[in-house]
């Protein structure tokens, strides 16, 4: 029996599903060049000037609670929760700057109010059903809008670059300069490619080398591309990451965009005795990570201060 066992830590998941759900979005290969044409590309020379900026966000359950409703007494679940955003400066140092915390009540009840500790106020948040899976996808989004204001803020040189970490959202939108933000996508949930474009072009990356340019489609048009880094083994996708940016940017200037971030991003590339979900998890983004988890605050000293609220 052959077979490669995968580095990236197994409470996460896997950084690559076993099978690739095929994308439903339309995709465009023909950018760069026809996919008949489709090889790795060596990225070229660009001049850098400005610094990178990582971007994440993190979240985190303080405590579920029931709330008696106004109309017949009836009790409804609601959920206390914090979430935080930031970024770090990467330039001649490494520099952590714009950390912004939420807390939050995520609740349908209609009596459902702000909640004031000693430790900080969670602001109402209406939902639009009481299912636990409602209460955290609008915590999600609560977290995504307050990275892309964050990203929005950070990206203010002529050369910065923001990368996001995760898929670009809808509120990555309404940043001034789109072209300044990219996506950066750790695992692997679909098939954007063919399987021999997968196996004969991706899989055959070498480190710091992409794959060409394509567009996907759906809510959000986007060009995207992948890249090696150093570390993974098995399957082609392993210690690969996809890349996207803002349609909106000109071919040329994407694929500009394209090659300073495939020469970029191997520099910061976790390992294994470091990082359980290396390489993927840059080492910027996971000290950042670490950061924004004690900016949130103690655990058990919130919810402490959350039951001594319920009693009034």
């Amino acid at each position: 029996m052959r077979f490669t066992v995968e580095q990236w830590a197994p409470e996460y998941g896997q950084s690559v599903e076993g099978d690739l759900v095929p994308s439903e979005v339309e995709v465009d290969l023909d950018v760069e060049m026809t996919a008949e044409e489709w090889r790795p590309v060596v990225p070229s020379p660009v001049a850098v000037g400005g610094d990178v900026v990582f971007v994440d966000g993190v979240r985190r359950i303080d405590a579920r609670l029931w709330i008696e409703d106004d109309v017949g007494g009836v009790h409804r679940p609601g959920m206390f929760a914090s979430f935080a955003a930031g970024a770090v400066r990467c330039g001649t140092r490494a520099v952590v700057e714009e950390v912004r915390v939420g807390r939050r009540l995520y609740a349908a009840a209609a009596s459902a109010t702000d909640v004031e500790t000693v430790h900080g106020t969670y602001e109402m948040r209406r939902c639009a059903g009481d299912d636990p899976e409602v209460l955290s996808m609008d915590l999600q989004r609560d977290m995504a809008e307050l990275e892309a204001r964050t990203a929005a803020n950070v990206a203010c040189g002529d050369r910065d670059l923001a990368i996001v970490d995760g898929p670009l959202r809808a509120g990555h939108d309404a940043v001034e300069s789109p072209e300044r933000l990219v996506g950066y996508i750790k695992t692997h949930h679909r098939s954007y490619l063919t399987d021999d474009l997968i196996r004969d072009v991706v899989g055959a990356l070498h480190v710091g080398e992409r794959s060409p340019l394509f567009v996907t489609g759906g809510r959000r048009t986007s060009f995207s591309w992948y890249v090696r880094l150093p570390g993974g083994n098995g399957h082609p996708l392993s210690g690969v990451v996809r890349c996207e940016l803002s349609a909106t940017t000109g071919v040329d200037r994407a694929r500009e965009i394209a090659d300073r971030v495939t020469t970029l991003v191997p520099r910061y590339a976790s390992t294994p005795h470091k990082d359980s979900r290396a390489p993927q998890n840059l080492h910027p983004i996971a000290g950042l990570e670490r950061r924004l988890r004690d900016r949130l605050g103690d655990p058990a000293i919130l919810l402490r201060s959350l039951i001594r609220a319920s009693s009034g």
